[in-house]
């Protein structure tokens, strides 16, 4: 098939330029396998255990993949980042924090650092410490991501500033529209995080994956409900996206009604099943309206690829001397 060479596919030697995002509890070793072997980078997303680590990495069996860390969890647990190194990830992918003081140990075993940034500051110090890709992550993400940016503004603020650096576009993207949209706004590539939620090799349940692709992106929200009643350290800069269900509903204008009975909360809110979604939470992005099916990884991957190229050649017939 026909492929989109840009430098972030030079410098890592993949086909597609087409990133999973590192999501714990979704982006396994089956995922990152088979979206690597389509051709594009797949990120294992274990969280800092060590075990998770190796389970997830021999589940990726022969496949070229990175692995990600969010970087408030790794500062204390930093023995989880020698024993992903010890498995020759392709590269490390550090997030929400500054992820500098890390950089020396990645570089000296011979891994690629990707440092995903919400913030124009984040991307400077990211760059001044020696990033060799940085992502874009505007707050249209699904999961965490800033409060601040939308997608479409900050990527081309980080590609003005970051010379040869790559830069990857995530937030709002799940199609092969984005891609092109990303590509023209000075990306290198894309990284996916909800649109690769509902494939066939994701970890979430075949219920959860049914809630994105009925999901409407009028439906997300971000809020501090979800950290509040799932795990109240996430740092406040970084609220959650999900889909709107009772359980928002119920504590939406009344975070500090919450906040003030928390523990009590946390505890009945997590002795419910993990699949009862009338009360459980859906994590998703902006793009979700665009999520119809769950297919193979692989079967994405070349298709969005696809949809690119034609949208590339749709635009390019626009032009006229």
């Amino acid at each position: 098939m026909a492929r989109i060479e840009t430098a972030l596919t030079r410098l890592l030697g993949i086909d597609h330029p087409i990133f999973t995002a590192p999501m714990s509890g979704i982006a396994g070793g089956a995922l990152a396998n088979a979206v690597s072997h389509a051709g594009g980078m797949g990120i294992i997303g274990p969280g800092a255990d060590a075990a998770s680590i190796r389970r997830e990495v021999a589940a990726a069996g022969n496949a070229r993949v990175a692995i990600g860390f969010i970087t408030w969890r790794l500062e204390r647990n930093p023995l989880a980042l020698d024993v992903a190194l010890e498995t020759g990830p392709a590269a490390v992918l550090l997030s929400f924090g500054d992820s500098t003081a890390w950089f020396p140990r990645i570089r000296a075993a011979g891994c690629k650092i990707i440092c995903q940034v919400q913030t124009l500051a984040l991307a400077r110090a990211a760059l001044d410490a020696g990033a060799d890709i940085l992502i874009a992550q505007g707050r249209d993400a699904g999961g965490h991501s800033g409060a601040m940016r939308g997608t479409i503004g900050l990527v081309p603020a980080v590609v003005d500033i970051a010379g040869s650096v790559p830069v990857v576009a995530a937030g709002g993207i799940a199609d092969g529209r984005g891609l092109a949209a990303a590509l023209a706004l000075g990306a290198s590539g894309v990284s996916m995080g909800t649109r690769f939620t509902a494939t066939r090799e994701s970890l979430w349940s075949d219920g959860r994956k049914a809630a994105v692709v009925g999901g409407e992106g009028d439906q997300t929200v971000q809020t501090r409900i979800y950290d509040t009643l799932n795990d109240p350290d996430w740092p406040r800069t970084f609220p959650a996206r999900m889909l709107r269900n009772p359980t928002f509903d119920r504590w939406e204008h009344k975070e500090a009604e919450l906040e003030a009975s928390a523990e009590t909360e946390r505890a009945r809110f997590q002795a419910t099943p993990p699949d009862d979604l009338s009360q459980r939470m859906v994590l998703a992005g902006e793009a979700v309206d665009l999520i119809h099916d769950v297919p193979s990884a692989r079967n994405l991957v070349e298709r969005i690829v696809a949809e690119a190229i034609e949208a590339m050649r749709r635009g390019a017939g626009s032009i006229r001397d």
